[in-house]
């Protein structure tokens, strides 16, 4: 055990910073590691991090130049933070899990259980038990297989995974769950981008993006929408600042000014060191939460306008004509939403839309960028459908430097969709699993995240099986999904470090620790690697090059493989004792199974490995009518009644995903707090609050409860009027589980309507 404390709220605050990255970020990265491990291990972690030979950064899904393009310090701030933080030499034993209680668990902060550091050996709390203890691997199994046998269907399982697990154990996972005889694949792109999938693929006929990051180079606009890559994924900077050099323009859409759009200090370069960086957005929108489709139904409004008045110059209308459907009904809609309600919405004025409008007239080659600053809203798949709209228009689809660019977060989150873990696959992949492994699939789709909560707090579902990730902590409605796991028979995690999802336990709980990326995976036929595939569909190899932090860890692709072997027997027939000892084994069948990766094994030892066929690029849509699809989206807005703010959460800089490595935001300028919420000084004073005012966040929904987020410091901020921000996964109590996005049943996370009310308990501890 670590002995780190777990520090009390002591807020500071300076001004948020006006570039991003730099001298600062290498430091603050430095600092870090060598705060985890040693010196050597910190090099040997970075010096392969995102290598040809080394191993895939877990951070973010962002993908790398070709090998010839790469740097050697190929990562950015947070990535390397991220793998320190799994390359500790920090230990988890037996004797940690003697003195703690689970109870005394559940009460430490996230940043604390994430400091103890790496798991060591499987541990169990038995039925009735206050204590984890050990438990030796065949045990657990038996114990897990066991509680899958006797349960009355199968679909009282969920399987749930997060976007860190590899290509092989993702395949493996869902083959298990569907031999087994379920579709309850939940997973960690439920609560993101979902609604990009869902938009997508009605409109494009697949539910990924098209662009490379050579289109991000050479494009001449690119919006960046409801994101802040300096924070989430900041090695995007640098492809923007190469958009930059290139001649492109960039707009950030966003209702918080981000220091990475504003201006990028390149770490690896003369100019990022010594000189003042790159100024990356040439234009700002300052939009309320919500207001993104207002702002792209009024553009496609102003284009239509602008062909009215010059025929034939704006619009690509050999495109439309030969390669879409439904663009009549779309521009007889476009047309009428009106202005009024289009300022209403966006808090925008007119004259900055027009602005944009030129520049996108401007432009032959436009890129939209967007992450969950429009996937989480109830309104988030026609928002998205908004932007296809916008992009078929021009032809902006299908061509070098265009198209759609959904930023995913997990580094194989796409990944894990492209190996099956979807509780919704089409049928084709069903069978095609099927005739490889002589079966036949359940056909009678899965539940969700959303679903399997509501399952687990139903009854419905009873046994739920986490492969990496922190669901409790991922998920809305927290102390609903709280209750809901303690309602399991069993909970199990397989896991590399210590979270909040350990300490809400079923009846019987199983933590089971596994290598991480970093870690080198020795099996019976030697040395493995695994695959991911980022977020434009780059497909690579990753090898981990340390040590494992113990030596009773398995690997992700030997545990799925020896459960299922427990839970099915040999019926089917499917070898999973030579998947462990060859993960090329699983390779091949992954050939054979999913398009577009014939001859795996071959093409994935190149350097670099290879991209996936995207037929959109061809300007082929795989939608009914073969064609790209325009939609009409009926306007809609967020109603904030007075009195009232719209919350987007969000996460800190020092944070990955649900896990802080800091209690500090220091672009955004809040340091030694989490418990704080960022509202603009006008409504502050209109709701007649101060400055670093203690406050209840108390949340409103239409199901008569009310939820609240006690004892924040209110901070003073340059937010969009009527908005407000704060972290999560602090805030997630905040987000009812029936608020979601319409169609894809995401979490709306980003647009929960709140009152502040003075703090009930000031001076509670963060």
């Amino acid at each position: 055990m670590s002995g780190i404390d777990d520090p009390d709220d002591d807020l500071t605050v300076t001004p948020p910073k006006r570039w991003a990255t730099g001298v600062p970020a290498v430091t603050h990265a430095l600092e870090y590691s060598l705060g985890q491990t040693t010196v050597r291990r910190t090099a040997l972690t970075l010096l392969n991090i995102n290598q040809t030979k080394g191993f895939d950064c877990p951070g973010c899904a962002w993908p790398e130049p070709a090998p010839d393009k790469r740097h050697r310090n190929e990562y950015c701030e947070n990535g390397a933070k991220h793998i320190s933080d799994e390359a500790t030499s920090r230990r988890v034993t037996a004797e940690f899990f003697r003195r703690y209680s689970i109870a005394e668990l559940g009460a430490k902060s996230d940043y604390w259980l994430n400091q103890q550091g790496r798991l060591t050996e499987p541990v169990i709390k038995r039925s009735g038990a206050d204590h984890y203890e050990p438990i030796g691997w065949d045990e657990a199994f038996d114990v897990l297989a066991g509680e899958l046998r006797r349960l009355d269907s199968p679909d009282e399982a969920l399987f749930y995974t997060s976007g860190r697990l590899n290509n092989e154990a993702a395949f493996l996972l869902q083959l298990f769950a569907r031999a087994y005889g379920t579709n309850n694949l939940p997973d960690c792109s439920n609560m993101c981008h979902e609604s990009s999938g869902s938009a997508l693929m009605e409109t494009l006929g697949i539910g990924k993006g098209s662009v490379s990051l050579d289109d991000i180079h050479t494009a001449d606009l690119v919006f960046v929408v409801g994101q802040n890559p300096g924070t989430n994924h900041p090695r995007m900077l640098t492809a923007l600042e190469e958009t930059k050099r290139n001649g492109g323009k960039v707009v950030a859409v966003n209702p918080l000014p981000e220091a990475g759009l504003i201006r990028f200090k390149h770490p690896q370069k003369a100019r990022g060191v010594l000189g003042r960086g790159t100024a990356i957005a040439d234009q700002f929108l300052q939009i309320r939460p919500g207001g993104d489709l207002a702002l792209f139904q009024a553009l496609n409004r102003l284009l239509l306008e602008a062909e009215d008045e010059r025929p034939g110059t704006v619009l690509d209308h050999a495109f439309v004509a030969a390669h879409t459907t439904g663009f009549t009904e779309f521009a007889d809609h476009a047309r009428k939403v009106p202005w009024e309600d289009i300022l209403a919405a966006t808090g925008l004025t007119r004259a900055e839309i027009e602005r944009v409008h030129d520049r996108v007239l401007e432009s032959r080659k436009v890129i939209v960028c967007w992450a969950m600053g429009l996937t989480q809203h109830k309104h988030g798949v026609p928002t998205i459908r908004e932007v296809v709209n916008f992009l078929l228009l021009r032809g902006n689809i299908g061509r070098p430097g265009a198209g759609v660019c959904p930023v995913r977060g997990h580094s194989n989150v796409q990944g894990d969709r492209t190996m099956g873990i979807w509780e919704r696959m089409p049928q084709s992949f069903l069978d095609a699993l099927g005739r490889e492994f002589g079966f036949t699939p359940p056909a009678r789709h899965g539940l969700d995240s959303v679903d399997g909560i509501r399952a687990m707090r139903d009854g419905t579902a009873k046994v739920f099986l986490g492969v990496a990730g922190n669901f409790v902590r991922a998920t809305p409605d927290s102390h609903v999904t709280e209750e809901a796991m303690r309602r399991c028979r069993l909970t199990a995690h397989i896991s590399t470090k210590l979270n909040r999802s350990h300490t809400v336990c079923g009846d019987i709980a199983l933590i089971l620790p596994t290598l991480g990326r970093s870690d080198r995976d020795i099996q019976a036929s030697g040395e493995q690697f695994v695959t991911v595939e980022d977020s434009m569909s780059e497909v690579h190899a990753s090898r981990g090059r340390l040590e494992p932090a113990s030596p009773h860890l398995l690997s992700e692709v030997a545990i799925i493989g020896r459960l299922a072997r427990r839970t099915l027997g040999e019926t089917p027939d499917i070898p999973w004792e030579e998947f462990e000892a060859d993960y090329g084994a699983v390779r091949d069948r992954i050939s054979r199974v999913v398009p577009g990766f014939e001859d795996f094994n071959a093409r994935v030892s190149r350097p670099g490995g290879f991209r996936l066929p995207n037929p959109v690029n061809r300007r082929v849509f795989r939608t009914p009518s073969g064609k790209a699809v325009f939609t009409v989206n009926e306007f809609t807005m967020p109603h904030i009644p007075e009195g009232h703010l719209l919350l987007q959460t969000l996460r800190s800089h020092d944070q990955w995903n649900t896990v802080p490595y800091a209690r500090d935001d220091r672009y955004r300028g809040i340091h030694n707090a989490r418990r704080v919420v960022l509202v603009n000084p006008d409504d502050l004073a209109a709701l007649g609050f101060a400055d670093r005012d203690r406050v209840d966040l108390v949340a409103v929904w239409h199901d008569g409860l009310e939820r609240r987020a006690e004892d924040f410091r209110v901070v003073a901020y340059p937010a969009s009027r009527g908005s407000a921000a704060a972290y999560y996964p602090e805030t997630n109590v905040l987000v009812p589980l029936d608020s979601v996005a319409d169609i894809s049943n995401t979490p709306t996370s980003k647009g929960v309507l709140i009152r502040l009310e003075p703090a009930r308990a000031p001076g509670r501890a963060g």
